[in-house]
């Protein structure tokens, strides 16, 4: 018994000396290692980053699907301070990460340095190799980063997440992510002394796009771009009613998940921060204001000489050198046939300054304010000089000229499709419809969109069976901005909107200079009617002409 228990003394005194030893080795011997590690990672903020909040999308049942998440990654960084020979470390770890070796060394060498990031997102042969080789003061971890599992997927709404300069606490860039980036970030920890708080996570953003149906519009998008060569484009669809955006995509894009292998140029989002001349759909703003004031009606009639020529410059229809004049037409034939003289007749009517006030009414040379960052302005400026010729309303009247962004001209069109009220277009889900002003009457909007479902149902192209559509086309010539006047090339544009008696959505379709300035009657009408008909289908929209 006795012996047992000497034994047993014995024993828990051999096993007390080990724990001793071990405490010597990890506070003394190796003590400066674990430290710098440790000091490393609260430095990379591994454990006191705050997790972003999530952000998704609504589907047509009120659903949400998730499009930015968070994951870990591996990262790997160094610790110089623990590194014993940087010259041998650089050497072994330059061809793994990819990262020269007089670089690697001069960041070795700093011994006061405790952090050094070789990758943030290291893929597994990187990690493999790493830890093969087994470097002191060579370390993999996870840290968290964002995943968009749909890839390019509405890449300009969303945006992406980037770290600082020092790879440390990560800030939302562009889109989504940086227009909510305070909300999405929530409050990291601190460590201070002996003070310690924990990360607070970010809230989540819930946002008005329909999955299935941004990933239709964008697939639509990116057909015709390959079919006419176009070096770009852009969709959005929207809900008049409301000004909720559906969908918004543009070409060329990138994936918010390796944003890094893209140009910056790919960016910025075209639909809110890019201006041009859109043609031929501002006639319906012109139709309307004219309308609207009482100078003209669908059936009013002029003659159409084909051209017409004011302060030394000869404007012509598009169609002139082909057939002509048309001869005594009616408003609605100008619509229908998207005369270029016919829409400066309405100008006429209305005259210079009620026509400024018309087209600035509808939001045009104004932001809409919708939640993204780096909306700009339209230009409305060759109207609003103190001395300002006819010529320069003239052009106006046809979308030429002046300069709009896409997102304010379906603002626009969606005043005509919704009986007048100008829409505050929106993204956040949390928000509600917003109405900015009444820009025209109930009644004029409904004589306007008659005149666009006339347009439509006579060239046939956009028209579905049992559907009443409305729309207007654009063709319009790119600005020669180092000689003056214009290019060759054109920009093409469709604004539809159905069913045109209680509309619940509105499409705008943009082609950028596609070679050999095809009409946007052959490019972007049939893209329209496609992506229109797949609306129908997938909302379960009931048809307005039951006698087709």
């Amino acid at each position: 018994m006795a012996i047992r228990f000497w034994l047993v003394i014995i024993g828990v005194f051999i096993g007390y000396l080990g724990l001793l030893g071990r405490l010597y080795d990890l506070q003394l011997v190796r003590g400066g290692q674990f430290l710098a590690r440790a000091q490393s990672q609260y430095r990379a903020a591994l454990s006191l980053d705050a997790p972003r909040g999530l952000i998704y999308f609504t589907d047509k049942d009120g659903a949400h699907v998730p499009v930015a998440l968070n994951e870990d990654y591996p990262l790997i960084f160094a610790v110089p301070k623990v590194i014993e020979d940087a010259d041998e470390a650089a050497h072994m770890l330059a061809r793994v990460v990819n990262i020269p070796v007089d670089e690697l060394f001069k960041k070795f060498s700093n011994k006061d340095s405790l952090y050094v990031l070789l990758d943030k997102r290291a893929d597994a042969e990187m990690v493999n190799a790493i830890q093969a080789l087994n470097l002191a003061g060579v370390y993999v971890d996870f840290a968290p980063g964002r995943l968009y599992p749909n890839g390019a997927m509405a890449a300009h709404v969303l945006g992406f997440v980037s770290p600082d300069d020092d790879g440390r606490e990560a800030h939302g860039r562009y889109g989504v992510e940086k227009q909510y980036d305070d909300v999405l970030r929530g409050i990291a920890g601190v460590v201070d002394g002996k003070n310690f708080s924990e990360p607070e996570a970010g809230n989540n953003i819930i946002l008005t796009i329909d999955p299935t149906l941004q990933l239709e519009a964008e697939r639509v998008l990116k057909d015709i771009i390959a079919e006419y060569r176009a070096p770009g484009g852009s969709v959005i669809v929207g809900d008049p009613n409301t000004g909720k955006i559906l969908a918004m995509g543009s070409y060329p894009s990138f994936n918010p998940s390796t944003y890094g292998s893209s140009p910056l140029s790919n960016f910025p989002n075209p639909l809110l921060e890019m201006i041009y001349e859109p043609g031929s759909v501002l006639k319906v703003v012109t139709m309307a204001g004219a309308i609207d004031a009482g100078k003209i009606t669908p059936d009013t009639i002029y003659f159409d000489h084909g051209k017409i020529s004011m302060n030394g410059y000869t404007i012509k229809n598009f169609d002139y050198d082909v057939r002509g004049g048309h001869g005594e037409v009616s408003m609605t034939y100008v619509i229908e046939h998207s005369l270029n003289t016919g829409a400066v007749f309405a100008q006429q009517q209305l005259g210079n300054a009620s026509f400024l006030s018309y087209l600035q009414r509808f939001g045009l040379g104004d932001k809409t304010g919708i939640t993204l960052p780096g909306e700009v302005r339209g230009s409305l400026r060759p109207l609003e000089q103190r001395s300002v010729r006819d010529i320069a309303f003239a052009t106006a009247s046809y979308g030429q000229g002046i300069a709009v962004t896409p997102i304010e001209l379906i603002q626009a069109v969606g005043a005509i499709a919704n009986g007048g009220k100008l829409m505050k277009p929106f993204i956040d889900a949390n928000k509600s419809p917003e109405i900015v002003r009444r820009v025209v009457s109930e009644d004029a909007a409904k004589q306007v969109t008659q005149m666009m479902i006339s347009g439509i149902d006579r060239a046939g192209v956009a028209k579905i069976s049992g559907y009443s559509l409305a729309g207007k086309t654009g063709t319009a010539f790119v600005p020669d901005f180092k000689n003056g006047g214009y290019t060759e090339n054109v920009v093409n544009t469709y604004v539809g909107f159905g069913p045109a008696s209680n509309p619940r959505f509105i499409i705008l379709l943009k082609l950028n200079q596609p070679p050999d300035a095809p009409l946007a009657g052959y490019s972007v009408v049939p893209a329209f009617r496609n992506l229109a008909q797949f609306i129908l289908n997938y909302y379960n929209i009931p048809p307005d002409r039951i006698s087709e």
